[in-house]
């Protein structure tokens, strides 16, 4: 029965390539697979297209593709990311660039765009988003960016139109896996069981090392060998979606049953009704055995017809956000925070500042639990953090003032002030009907 297997490049923006590379050289798989996108993560994609319409896409796309082209060209091993997130076009230009530049031949590039949709916003004025009811309308002038969850017919097609690389904007992250599964063994996309099977597989596989022991560990309880040097997951699937996850000989980490569960269980809301754009994917029978170290299997997977409709996240801008802290350290260190705090409110108080919202923190006592902490005049050093979120930049600063001022206008011992004023991309959500996105392919080869 044929088989494939696919490698977990990254599970977010930010993550380590090393895993990456040492998988693409010694893990004998067909595809890797970089999941590079949160919803926040393209709503700022989509701001940097508006100041550079060649940019747009995720800042680590040419550092971690000048060293991943090279090993995947000699181990002929294909890509699928996100990392396009808001401009898949200059992403697949740039990836080209550096595929030549490096003297790479027979290498096809597509990029899938579709997710979006922020030029057809307006038809959606009337909407709402699911977090807190706000209307479309009502943040329009505030909106930066629109993307559908697309799913992974497109990745398919791609694959069978012969890419070597596929790079996507917003799919959804199981989609990235399942549209290599698709393509390689002729799954129809309305076999719902196959596809809730694949997209089983494919959210295990998401977020990179959280299946081999990343924030899984929890020294003594759930411990985790070697973390520091934590593999990356492998994926073997065959036909009829039977699956286990595995990682390289030698890394640190683990695969279990626990790291498994937990990883299967993660951000899905219901596990009988997972949805996504490519089904509605059921891991309620989903059957979790260990057969060897490091080396689980995983089967019971089902799905659902799709609902018919994508998850849209809208990213609008929200006014600012301004972090400030200083320490406090030795004999009565939390008197001297709380003094601190003290002052700062009065001072805004005085000079009628007044934040849409405000919050101190006692960072090591309270910034977690509030004041359920017991015994906190007892610590010997406090770093009291203020955040606030304003609607004007002139609000921001004037909080992140008062708090620099406590260097000589506060009490004793304080010291190693920062601050940082930012503008808020908030994130919200909606439903539209999937016949309102048209997902369309752009190739571009690499020629001998």
């Amino acid at each position: 029965m044929k088989t494939i297997r696919i490698g977990s490049g990254a599970g977010y923006a930010d993550d380590r390539l090393e895993p990456a590379l040492e998988i693409i050289e010694k893990g004998d798989v067909d595809y890797i697979v970089f999941e590079c996108l949160a919803e926040r993560t393209i709503a700022i994609a989509q701001q940097r297209k508006m100041e550079n319409a060649e940019k747009g896409y995720d800042n680590l796309l040419a550092y971690r593709m000048e060293q991943v082209l090279p090993l995947c060209s000699a181990n002929n091993v294909k890509v699928v990311t996100n990392m396009g997130a808001a401009n898949p076009l200059a992403a697949a230009k740039l990836v080209k660039e550096i595929a030549e530049a490096q003297g790479l031949q027979n290498i096809k590039i597509a990029a899938v765009v579709g997710d979006d949709v922020f030029s057809e916003i307006n038809r959606y004025s009337e909407e709402t988003l699911l977090e807190n009811g706000r209307k479309i309308s009502d943040i329009r002038p505030s909106i930066v960016s629109a993307n559908a969850y697309i799913g992974a017919a497109g990745i398919a097609e791609a694959l069978k139109n012969g890419a070597d690389i596929v790079i996507t904007g917003r799919a959804a992250d199981p989609s990235l896996f399942l549209g290599p599964i698709i393509h390689e063994f002729g799954w129809a996309l309305d076999d719902v069981d196959l596809i809730g099977k694949g997209t089983m597989a494919g959210h295990l596989m998401e977020c990179g090392s959280q299946v081999t022991g990343g924030y899984f560990a929890d020294p003594g309880y759930k411990d985790v060998p070697d973390l520091w040097k934590v593999g990356f997951p492998i994926l073997e699937i065959d036909e009829q979606g039977e699956l286990v996850i595995s990682k390289l000989d030698g890394t640190g980490g683990l695969v279990s049953e626990a790291t498994v569960k937990e990883q299967l269980i993660y951000e899905i809301h219901d596990p009988a009704n997972y949805l996504t754009p490519d089904v509605i994917a059921d891991f309620s029978g989903a059957e979790v055995k260990q057969i060897e170290k490091d080396l689980v299997k995983i089967t019971g997977g089902s799905g659902k017809s799709k609902s018919g409709y994508l998850k849209t996240s809208i990213g609008y801008q929200e006014g600012f956000m301004i972090e400030a802290e200083i320490s406090y350290g030795g004999s009565g260190s939390f008197d001297r925070a709380r003094l601190a705090q003290d002052i700062v409110s009065k001072r805004l108080e005085q000079a009628n500042v007044e934040p849409g919202e405000i919050r101190f923190d006692l960072i090591g006592l309270n910034s977690l639990y509030q004041d359920n902490v017991k015994n906190q005049g007892t610590a010997k050093e406090v770093r009291l953090r203020v955040a606030a979120r304003t609607e004007e930049l002139e609000t921001a600063v004037a909080v992140s003032r008062e708090v620099e001022s406590l260097y000589t206008n506060g009490p004793a011992g304080g010291g190693g002030i920062r601050t940082n004023i930012k503008p808020i991309v908030s994130i919200g959500s909606i439903l539209i009907p999937d016949t309102d996105v048209s997902v369309k392919i752009f190739y571009s080869e690499v020629q001998k």
